[in-house]
């Protein structure tokens, strides 16, 4: 049994490491490496949010514009920068297809949710909605699909794992035990 001291000892000699690995992960978002640098790369943010998030915008009064504009600028990254370049072209007079053109396929959502509204007049409450419960919807049914796809794939290693403890330790007994009342 070792002495009480030992454990503190290893910790307190490990600190310094866990201390440059933890500020090295949360300045590049990686493990820190030695080629560690700070990056300014943001994960994208989900689309039924930001459906909910215009969605809110318009009925507060906002045009089309201006509500992705000011999406564009709370989100952070390239997401927001696409959101941004679709409102300036829009307020410039560009034509739908081409404000959305170069946007990423995760704001195409928006895109077919948005076009009604923008050439035809429809109200866009309703269709952000939708847009957003169709998103979750889809990402249950996908959800749902992985967990089945899952369980199929579990069987196999279980099965080669569980048959030859339940022989081994369930069939062989009984089969010795009564087999050797059998063998004269």
């Amino acid at each position: 049994m070792s002495p009480w001291w030992v454990p503190v000892l290893l910790v307190l000699a490990a600190a310094p490491w866990t201390l440059r690995r933890a500020k090295a992960a949360s300045c590049t978002g990686s493990t820190g490496g030695a080629d560690s640098r700070p990056t300014a790369e943001y994960a994208r943010v989900d689309a039924a949010v930001l459906a909910d998030i215009l969605g809110a915008a318009i009925q507060a009064g906002a045009s089309i514009p201006a509500s992705l504009a000011a999406l564009g600028r709370a989100v952070p990254g390239e997401q927001g920068q696409e959101l941004q370049q679709v409102a300036a072209t829009l307020r410039l007079g560009g034509d739908w297809p081409t404000a959305w053109a170069r946007a990423g396929q995760d704001l195409q959502t928006l895109n077919r949710a948005l076009q009604p509204s923008w050439t035809d007049g429809v109200a866009p409450g309703g269709l952000l909605r939708h847009a957003a419960a169709q998103i979750r919807r889809r990402r249950a049914e996908e959800a749902r699909e992985a967990a089945a796809r899952l369980g199929v794939r579990l069987v196999l290693p279980m099965g080669l794992c569980w048959l030859p403890a339940f022989v081994l330790l369930g069939l062989a007994p009984v089969l010795l035990s009564t087999g050797g009342s059998l063998w004269p």
